[in-house]
């Protein structure tokens, strides 16, 4: 998978000066365009599970091998879209205090990803 590594990138991101973020619950996505670096794939993941929302590690890695699947089978929506002089960067942050089958995920990480692509 494609991960955002770059600390700059991801205060950047979170910071909203020129992120957009949508929702679709229990997930949020938070994106934003940048100019493409050499060497660089032209979409970045970023996958978060708060603590706070579960408190056992073995909870907070499956719903993020759940997210990190169902984004790795749509992700074609946007690599696509995307202008080969851009890069886009973008955050899956987990609201729910649940988890949640793995369809449903499925859904929802489609259903934010054709958003992203409308707006691209």
């Amino acid at each position: 998978m494609e991960r955002v590594v770059s600390q700059k990138l991801i205060d950047e991101l979170f910071d909203g000066g020129h992120s957009h973020s949508m929702a679709a619950f229990p997930l949020r996505v938070i994106f934003m365009h940048t100019e493409h670096q050499e060497g660089q794939p032209p979409v970045q993941v970023l996958i978060s599970v708060p603590k706070k929302r579960f408190h056992h590690a073995v909870d907070r890695n499956r719903v993020k091998r759940q997210i990190r699947e169902a984004y790795r089978h749509q992700k074609h929506l946007l690599a696509d879209k995307v202008d080969p002089n851009q890069m886009l960067v973008v955050a899956f942050v987990w609201l729910s205090d649940q988890l949640q089958p793995s369809a449903e995920v499925d859904s929802k990480v489609k259903n934010l990803l054709e958003r992203i692509a409308r707006k691209l």
